[in-house]
């Protein structure tokens, strides 16, 4: 069985148990199991193989924690009073599915039980108390929930870009890079090292918003799974539209190059081997 396979099994296992509302969990579930790259839980699980880890239950059990709250995310992301779209990942969203009130309630579950995911998790207490401190404070009003105000606030304005990098590197950033220190934490690395993987995973934050802006003005709909073009419609401060998309292309590079190279030294200093996460880091280049 492969990582992601293991990921959603992580996932489904924890709605198992007697449920209260058989069609709150089929919401959850729709959107869990609507596809996605699980980007963030696999940097985590590859990251502790590359210090070496051999990975169990509990490591899979904190990868999933960290891909049900980016898919709460993304489910009240489509919401009317959010960003309004009809499909994702190539079918339809979960209010549309459903109802809004159906999806409302299903983020809000993605949002909550991880933190029960992670408490059962078999991990030493401190390191568990430290991953719940991080993974709220990444999702929560000090990262993407303070990041979504942001974005609001800054529709049909013209932001600088000290104001577009502060929207996403919370509303984007903060998760992503949870993923890098969790490892981290997990492996019990020192302070200097959880600095190097938390700035790793904020380049590689910056890298995920300037080649999701670009691809929202150069893909189609079967390439995106959603909507194009909706940040354009909206009136939204990008990348693309605040420095061009040739500058654009170049920033997703410098970022990509920029993590790369702290991967680089991870390795030339301690014994972390890269292999493994250069690779997803090199999935992520475009091509003007």
């Amino acid at each position: 069985m492969d990582k992601c396979a293991k990921i959603d099994r992580a996932i489904r296992s924890y709605y198992q148990a007697p449920l209260v509302s058989p069609r709150l969990v089929e919401a959850i579930l729709y959107s869990v199991e609507a596809g996605g790259k699980r980007i963030r839980p696999l940097i985590l699980l590859n990251i502790l193989e590359g210090f070496g880890l051999t990975l169990t239950e509990a490591h899979y059990q904190v990868a999933a924690a960290l891909e049900m709250i980016h898919t709460g995310s993304l489910i009240h992301d489509d919401l009317p009073a959010m960003d309004d779209d009809d499909y994702r990942r190539g079918r339809l969203t979960n209010h549309k599915k459903f109802d809004e009130a159906t999806a409302i309630l299903a983020g809000d579950s993605l949002f909550l039980d991880p933190f029960a995911v992670l408490a059962q998790a078999d991990l030493k207490s401190e390191i568990l108390l430290a991953l719940i401190k991080e993974l709220s404070q990444a999702s929560g009003t000090f990262g993407m929930v303070g990041g979504q105000m942001l974005d609001i606030e800054g529709e049909e304005k013209s932001l600088s870009h000290k104001q577009l990098y502060a929207v996403h590197s919370n509303k984007t950033g903060k998760l992503l890079a949870f993923s890098f220190k969790a490892a981290g934490l997990i492996a019990e690395q020192t302070l200097t090292v959880l600095d190097q993987l938390w700035q790793a995973g904020l380049m590689m934050g910056t890298a995920f918003q300037v080649r999701d802006d670009i691809l929202d003005l150069t893909a189609d709909f079967d390439e995106l799974g959603k909507t194009p073009n909706k940040d354009l419609r909206a009136e939204k401060s990008t990348y693309p539209s605040l420095f061009g998309l040739d500058r654009s292309y170049q920033i997703l590079e410098e970022s990509l190059d920029q993590a790369t190279a702290i991967f680089k030294d991870l390795q030339e200093n301690t014994d972390f081997i890269p292999d493994n996460i250069i690779e997803i880091i090199e999935r992520l280049r475009l091509h003007a």
